[in-house]
């Protein structure tokens, strides 16, 4: 007789990825036993395993859950009746708020991704390309003529704003919501005008 799925299953595999999360991003992936991992999350060995039949199948699993998710996030902001500048000040933004919590998930994607088996690599990088396809089209919008022509420039201004973005939790210790909302609105000025405001 198959196991049956208990009532609270989505919300066990929740919490495992997010205890995965934080131990691969303190002891490292490599370092990280899954005994060590059923420990953190306050279950048995054989209770991981009814959720992930390994290591690497776990380490898919916070990456494909966060970045499938950021990505299906910031989709939402898509620009509808906005001008592009207002469509990147709310892209910049819905980033920051997105990346909020998720510091552990972040990190684990630099080097968690090359581990993986080159399946699973291409769809986790599918996710990023269509974020970086999204602020591209952004950056795009607010100056065509720059940019439509020059495949490299845009791909350097698109990755220096997420460049911005992506090491914000690395040295503001200020986990506010507010905090976030301010400092996306510098990322969006000094886009659209340089340091010379």
């Amino acid at each position: 007789m198959a196991r049956t799925i208990a009532k609270d299953y989505d919300q066990k595999r929740d919490q495992i990825l997010k205890t995965a999360a934080k131990v691969f991003a303190e002891a490292g992936f490599d370092r990280a036993s899954m005994s060590q991992l059923a420990k953190a999350c306050n279950i048995s060995k054989a209770n991981i395993y009814h959720y992930y039949d390994g290591k690497d199948a776990l380490l898919f699993g916070v990456l494909d859950t966060y970045l499938r998710e950021l990505r299906d996030r910031l989709q939402k902001v898509n620009g509808d009746g906005l001008h592009p500048d207002a469509h990147l000040s709310a892209l910049v933004k819905e980033v920051l708020l997105a990346y909020h919590g998720a510091d552990d998930e972040h990190r684990v994607q630099a080097a968690g991704i090359p581990v993986l088996p080159p399946e699973q690599q291409k769809i986790l990088r599918g996710y990023q390309r269509d974020m970086v396809a999204q602020m591209s089209d952004v950056v795009k919008a607010i100056a065509p003529d720059k940019y439509a022509q020059n495949a490299q420039n845009l791909l350097e201004t698109t990755m220096s704003i997420y460049g911005m973005l992506n090491w914000y939790y690395m040295w503001n210790r200020d986990p506010s919501e507010d905090a976030r909302i301010t400092y996306a609105k510098t990322v969006t000025d000094l886009v659209l005008n340089g340091i010379k405001v």
